[in-house]
């Protein structure tokens, strides 16, 4: 089988990358296409790029159209490291595409920075680029030009390039990010971006964090796709970016907000026999937390955070545990875990706004609103709030 795979950082997938693909399959050299999202960009690296799950599962909902003929690989966050293409394309020949013939599908800009590659000519042992041209207004010119490049390429790397014709889209995902315009992603897209609120006009969070805990966020999110499925780790970026946000607001650690928000959730679709093992671990037998099986995976991940992923810091630990219920006595990094928890942009529960606005310059203030709906929640199913939530409602009230 003829394989094209369509490499990227989709950040965010735009109707240029969609103009590739339809342009790869209509040029009749393909019987399908892998869409492979870059993991861990060895160009953009720190603060550029947004966490790997948001650019995973919007290029996901943007190539649903294509239904058979295009689909999309996460291999690269099962390998360890950088995403260099050649490691990439050794792990699929491993994978079961060792009898397929395998080419790379790449905008015309290659052609001039295929040699900062890593492993440039290894790389063209195991595939054959295939690059698409659009053309230009002065179309005979533009044609003259490319042509003359990919003679100069083949030369250089003594290799045969395939080549094919899009229609031409002039849009870039760094334009779209910078001016927040989204008029040239698809519609799946446009609605993945809104519900999330990704590309915000507000200033990152992220600027107060440091090197070392981003770099450990943008692991973790890519970790956690082998135990969370798209909504729930979906979720999870969303609490840790809107716990960062609120703690930069608040004078609390951007640090350890953003590492127990995207932690918080980690043991939530462990089976229930493990959660409950792991809450007795992180608590004891007696403790009020393991009183229901849906307030399990605070403790369990808690327990999880420190001995799977090697988190000791005790303010952290402790965010994650009881982000569920609260408690008396909060400290401020509890109270930010809990409130971004349940107002993070994708949630949809009555009320949000106020307590959104109120995060953002009195936390305590925000946590008595949020207790009012928790309250209210429980007074309308006629259920008593747990003890822990109580003991935090009452301090606040």
């Amino acid at each position: 089988m003829r394989i094209g795979l369509f490499g990227g950082s989709f950040d965010p997938f735009h109707n240029g990358h969609k103009s590739i693909i339809e342009g790869a399959l209509r040029s009749g050299n393909l019987d399908r296409i892998v869409v492979i999202p870059v993991a861990r960009n060895s160009f953009k690296r720190g603060k550029i790029l947004s966490a790997a799950p948001y650019r995973y599962y919007q290029t996901l909902h943007a190539i649903e159209d294509f239904e058979d003929k295009v689909s999309i690989s996460d291999i690269e966050f099962h390998m360890p490291g950088i995403s260099y293409t050649a490691n990439t394309i050794r792990e699929l020949l491993r994978n079961g595409y060792d009898d397929d013939e395998l080419f790379w599908i790449c905008g015309s800009d290659i052609l001039d920075s295929f040699d900062k590659w890593r492993e440039p000519e290894e790389l063209l042992k195991m595939v054959t680029l295939m690059v698409a041209h659009r053309p230009g207004d002065d179309s005979a010119e533009n044609a003259k030009e490319f042509a003359s490049k990919v003679k100069l390429f083949e030369e250089k790397f003594a290799t045969k390039v395939v080549t094919f014709e899009i229609d031409g889209i002039e849009v870039a995902s760094s334009a779209i990010r910078a001016d927040k315009d989204f008029d040239d992603v698809p519609k799946a897209v446009r609605e993945f971006i809104a519900t999330h609120d990704l590309y915000s006009k507000d200033p990152s969070p992220l600027e107060k964090v440091s090197d070392e805990a981003i770099n450990l966020f943008y692991e973790l999110s890519i970790v956690l796709m082998d135990y969370l499925g798209e909504k729930r780790l979906l979720h999870t970026i969303n609490v840790a970016l809107y716990a960062c946000k609120i703690a930069a607001n608040n004078g609390i650690s951007c640090d350890k907000a953003l590492i127990a928000g995207v932690l918080h959730d980690c043991a939530k679709e462990l089976p229930d026999n493990i959660q409950k093992a792991y809450a007795m671990l992180a608590d004891g037998e007696d403790s009020k937390l393991l009183s229901h099986d849906k307030l399990w995976h605070a403790p369990a991940g808690s327990h999880m955070a420190k001995e799977l992923f090697e988190i000791d810091d005790e303010e952290i630990l402790d965010a994650i545990k009881y982000h569920t219920t609260g408690r008396g006595n909060m400290t401020p990094l509890e109270k930010v875990i809990y409130l971004a928890d349940k107002i993070e942009p994708a949630r949809k529960f009555d009320n949000l706004e106020p307590i959104r606005k109120a995060s953002m310059t009195d936390i305590d203030l925000a946590m008595k609103l949020c207790l009012d709906e928790v309250s209210k929640k429980f007074e309308k199913t006629h259920k008593r709030m747990h003890d822990y939530t109580y003991d935090c409602y009452r301090d606040l009230v």
